[in-house]
């Protein structure tokens, strides 16, 4: 069996009296999509910051491609692409000068860089575009390009932290058409997101909170083991009936899911019935949990001392 793309033990990391990182174990599988799901400031990019060695640990290891990234941080730079959440491109630039910087950037000259370029291009559907500047692009192809840019040296390990963030779903799926690419190529991706649709796209991922590991597994796993029994409901005002929803018998919790509430039930059959006889539920039916449902219980589980591996 090769050796884990990422390997992460008891990893803390406090900003004075604060601990962004709690103590996170866990390990990447060589040619994994993992996904590193959680809200903003759950602690998602300094873990990854960590492991591009671009921050120290204040305890425990963080081992990338074998390399141990707290000791050697110049060695883990020519095995990894790191696409940050506010990747720096030159806006009055144009696509074939950025990716020139960058090839430059990564020690490529010459037909070398522009075989990288050619090649880096293509496989995030710049071509035809090299003379755009990066002003004129909408912000899907400017997220690709810096993407791009991070594949100039052809890593083997790609951390990409929020890569989605702020484009449409369309160009959501576009990005991670180009993620499964990369991976089916042997590329390992290691991927950040708030998203919990986008997290359903991953081979196996880890939610984290607070700083906290709460639960890895594939998607499938995490939504069989930690999901609840959930009602969808359907109403003429789901804002003013979420209270009494709250109350209702059997009901454990209830929460706003876009313009519906979904009803946490140990029985969900007989909560369904009961919810729609409610004045002004229009529809209360049983549907299988997501992973925000997973993760709102792992995270209230978690909250209570209860929560563990989905592993």
């Amino acid at each position: 069996m090769s050796e884990p793309a990422v390997v992460l033990d008891r990893l803390v990391k406090r900003f004075g009296r604060f601990t962004a990182v709690d103590s996170i174990s866990l390990e990447v599988a060589q040619g994994e999509v993992f996904g590193f799901l959680g809200p903003n400031g759950a602690g998602k990019s300094t873990t990854i910051r960590i492991m591009c060695g671009l921050l120290k640990p204040t305890s425990g290891t963080a081992i990338v491609a074998g390399i141990d990234v707290a000791r050697r941080p110049e060695a883990i730079r020519s095995v990894i692409g790191y696409m940050s959440q506010r990747f720096s491109l030159y806006r009055d630039l144009t696509v074939m000068e950025n990716a020139s910087f960058y090839a430059g950037v990564y020690g490529l000259d010459g037909s070398r860089a522009a075989e990288s370029i050619d090649r880096v291009l293509a496989r995030v559907g710049l071509t035809g575009s090299e003379k755009v500047p990066v002003s004129e692009l909408d912000p899907g192809r400017r997220q690709r390009l810096a993407l791009g840019c991070s594949l100039m040296h052809g890593p083997r390990i790609l951390f990409l932290d929020e890569p989605t963030s702020g484009v449409d779903p369309r160009t959501r799926g576009e990005f991670w058409n180009i993620i499964y690419g990369l991976a089916g190529d042997g590329a390992t991706v290691f991927v950040t997101t708030h998203y919990m649709q986008e997290a359903d796209f991953c081979g196996r991922l880890a939610m984290i909170h607070g700083g906290r590991l709460v639960a890895t597994g594939t998607p499938g796993q995490l939504k069989r083991e930690h999901g609840p029994g959930v009602v969808e409901i359907r109403s003429t005002d789901a804002a003013e009936m979420l209270d009494g929803i709250s109350h209702a018998p059997d009901v454990d919790e209830a929460f706003l899911f876009g313009d519906a509430i979904h009803a946490y039930s140990a029985d969900p059959a007989a909560s369904a019935e009961a919810l729609s006889g409610i004045p002004g539920v229009v529809s209360a039916r049983v549907i299988e949990p997501t992973l925000e449902d997973a993760f709102v219980r792992l995270v209230r589980g978690s909250a209570s001392g209860v929560a563990g591996s989905g592993e």
